[in-house]
Parts: C-alpha cells; sequence; structure tokens
C-alpha cells in the first residue's frame, strides 16, 4: 500500500517536473527572435538618460565596498545623471571608515545610521533623492560597465516599473562557488522566462531598478522575512506592475565560499519565499495574476516539497539497497569468483516509467543548462563546474531545502548571516 502510494506521489512529481521544463524551453523557442533584437538593442546609444539614484545598504562590508563604489563609479552613464547614495547600517567593522575616502567624491554621498536592518537603510535612502529612477547595489557585489545603460533601455516603454539585471558569480574559484555559477547561469536564464510570461517574482538586490512612483504607489521597502526584494516584486505583481528582464545587464555578486554560508544564504531566501508566498496567498489561482498566478507560484512552491521528497526517496532506496547488500554478505560472504569480465545485457536496462521518466527529467535539466551557459556566456561550454552542479547540487539543496520548511512550519526565525 506504501510502496503504490510512494510510486503514485512520484510519477506525479515527475510528471510535473517534465512539464515544467517543456514548457520553459517552449516559451524559449518562441521568444528567441525577440532575444535577438534585444541583443541588437543592447549596442545602440540609449535614446535618453533619465537620472537615476544607486542605493548602497551596507552593514559589516568592509572588505567588499569600496570595489562596489568604484563599479558605480566607472559606469559608463552621464555623471551628473547618477549619484550613489551609501548608508552605513551601524556596522560594527571598518565600513565606515572605508566610506570616508570618498566623502569628497561629488557623486557619491554617505550616510551612517543606527543598525536596523537592511530595508530600513534602503528606505532611509529614498528620502535623500528624488531622481527619475531608483536602484539598490548589494555592497559585495560590482557592475559592468555598460550595465545601466542597457537597463534603462527597458524604461522607454511606460508601462514598465521595473527591470531585474543578470547575476554572475564574481570570479569562481572552489568547487562550491564553481556550482553557484552554473545555478546563477540558470537563474538567468529562468528569469528571462519569467519576464516573457509576466511572472517575474524577485527584484535581486544586486541592481535592479524601479521608477520612483513605485514607491509612492505601492509603499517602501518591508522587513519582509529578510528578503524585501521578493515581497517587493510579489507586491508590484499585486498591483498589476510590470517587471521585466534585462539580461544583457551584467552584475557580479561574490559567492558564499563555505557551506555554511552558502547554507543560511539559501536557508534565508528559501524561508523568505516560503513566508512571503504565504503572505501573498491570495494571488494562487487567481486569472487576474496570469501566469504567476495560474502556474509559475504553485510551481515554485510544488518544486521545494518535491525536492525534498525525490531526493530523500533516493537516499532512503540508496541506504536500504547498501542494507542488503551488506546483509548478504554477512550471510554468505564475498563472491571471489570474479573473472574480470564486463558483460552488457540490454535486457539488464530499467525500464521503469519512473526510471525512463527520471532519465528523461535529468536530460531536460541537462539541456536547459547548457541553453542557459549559452545566454549567460554567449557560448556553449561544457567544464568541470557544470560536473559538480550535475553531480553534487542535487544533494546540498536538500539541506536547507527541509529547514526552511521546517523554520515555516514552526515559526522559526532565520538570521542574515
Amino acid at each position: 500500500m506504501l510502496g503504490n502510494l510512494s510510486n503514485t506521489i512520484m510519477y506525479v512529481l515527475l510528471f510535473i517536473s517534465l512539464y515544467f521544463e517543456v514548457f520553459i524551453m517552449i516559451t524559449y523557442i518562441e521568444h528567441r527572435p525577440t532575444i535577438k533584437k534585444e541583443n541588437k538593442r543592447a549596442l545602440e546609444k540609449p535614446k535618453k538618460y533619465p537620472t537615476v539614484a544607486i542605493i548602497v545598504p551596507c552593514w559589516n562590508e568592509e572588505t567588499t565596498l569600496s570595489k562596489t563604489i568604484h563599479s558605480l563609479l566607472n559606469l559608463d552613464y552621464p555623471k551628473d545623471k547618477l549619484e550613489i547614495i551609501v548608508v552605513d547600517d551601524g556596522s560594527t567593522d571598518n565600513t565606515w571608515e572605508v566610506l570616508q575616502k570618498f566623502k569628497q567624491t561629488n557623486q557619491v554621498k554617505i550616510f551612517q545610521k543606527e543598525n536596523g536592518g537592511k530595508y530600513t537603510a534602503l528606505n532611509f535612502a529614498l528620502q535623500q533623492s528624488t531622481s527619475d529612477l531608483v536602484g539598490c547595489l548589494d555592497a559585495d557585489s560590482y557592475v559592468d560597465k555598460d550595465a545601466l545603460k542597457h537597463i534603462i533601455q527597458y524604461f522607454d516603454e511606460k508601462t514598465v516599473m521595473a527591470v531585474t539585471p543578470s547575476v554572475k558569480i564574481y570570479k569562481p574559484e572552489t568547487i562550491l562557488q564553481m556550482i553557484q555559477s552554473v545555478e546563477y547561469g540558470w537563474g538567468i536564464f529562468i528569469r528571462k522566462i519569467l519576464s516573457y510570461l509576466g511572472a517575474l517574482y524577485v527584484t535581486p538586490g544586486p541592481f535592479s531598478l524601479f521608477r520612483r512612483s513605485v514607491f509612492k504607489e505601492i509603499g517602501e521597502y518591508r522587513h519582509a522575512h529578510n528578503t524585501e526584494d521578493l515581497e517587493l516584486a510579489l507586491r508590484m505583481q499585486a498591483h498589476s506592475m510590470k517587471i521585466v528582464n534585462a539580461h544583457n545587464a551584467v552584475v557580479y555578486t561574490v559567492a558564499p565560499r563555505t557551506l555554511k554560508k552558502l547554507y543560511k544564504q539559501r536557508l534565508r531566501w528559501t524561508f523568505g519565499f516560503i513566508k512571503n508566498v504565504i503572505d501573498y496567498k491570495f494571488i494562487f489561482g487567481r486569472k487576474q495574476y496570469g501566469n504567476l498566478g495560474i502556474f509559475i507560484l504553485p510551481m515554485a512552491s510544488v518544486s521545494i516539497i518535491s525536492g525534498v521528497y525525490i531526493i530523500g526517496t533516493a537516499l532512503y532506496n540508496l541506504l536500504q539497497s547498501a542494507f542488503h547488500t551488506i546483509q548478504k554478505i554477512s550471510t554468505v560472504g564475498i563472491n571471489t569468483n570474479f573473472e574480470g569480465r564486463f558483460s552488457f545485457d540490454i535486457f539488464s536496462i530499467n525500464t521503469e516509467f519512473i526510471a525512463l521518466a527520471s532519465g528523461v527529467a535529468f536530460i531536460g535539466t541537462f539541456i536547459i543548462v547548457l541553453v542557459s551557459r549559452k545566454m549567460a556566456e554567449g557560448k556553449l561550454s561544457f567544464g568541470m563546474d557544470l560536473v559538480y552542479f550535475l553531480t553534487l547540487y542535487t544533494f546540498i539543496a536538500p539541506l536547507w531545502l527541509i529547514k526552511a520548511l521546517y523554520n515555516a512550519l514552526f515559526s522559526v526565525k532565520t538570521s542574515w548571516r
């Protein structure tokens, strides 16, 4: 009975995964001509340059902050149209001392306040400017010099209220960072597809830009379970505000180097997603919210549960198989009659539906990863980072997925770092 139920659940989850992969690829193929047009447009000079304020909230960012500000100062954008507002949110390291060297830089305004959280620093900075567009850049991220030019072109369409960039990992070195590099490439691809579907539900901290009217109409940043960028995007979607993606606008972010830091970061992200989705549950299943309500949010929610279930089932089967092997060896001993020959029998291939569907789903994931790499890097390539991602990510992701579900169910708060 339990075996049949487990198989049924697995059938459903695999079907959903395959359906999503096919849906994403079809959407990509349909919009390839549009992507080419956007690539061509990115090479053109912007028609106009609106005034822009970039907010850099920081807390204990002494090691990366200077480089972040310099990357903004090096943007290919009229100096008189760009201002940089840096807010030290009660740092306890040398962040404020680092900021002093920018004190005489005309484009940079520096402020210091008591620690209140990232959203309070963002809201404080919003009051210090009257620019047409407002953006945010995390203090451990660096922008490509053409990123802002690419983003503002999307604001030529009056209905566009926010634009998100493509976020890449800055100089990945460790195996863990290489895994994240592939994952971020996947994110670049998915975010572009969601843009075409009108279903972007995150405006990432690294360099998303908004019309100032957004904050006047729906309010400022909120605490939002330490994921204010996700909550703001959902709030915009709830008010039918259009969010699009500029895949040519590149921002680099420093990836966690250790599993502990990665775990804490992803736990916060996943927990924040779950809690914000609960807060905005009225979007689910409502046609007025388009693809976001009917398809994307339900699919994203199911993916967390399915990820935990599928990996949990796989590990259980692996342990069960290992236990039976050990039990067999302890009973009959190790068979030493091995002639060193390898034989392959095509009839020994597992042709059960679950095995075949899992294989197809893996191939689909592999294809999407390659396509995402083409979009992110401009070329198809297969390196060790892809091998690490396909073999290791599946085993580490459940660590924060399970904990995030637990924290959400039992109202356990997550820390920022």
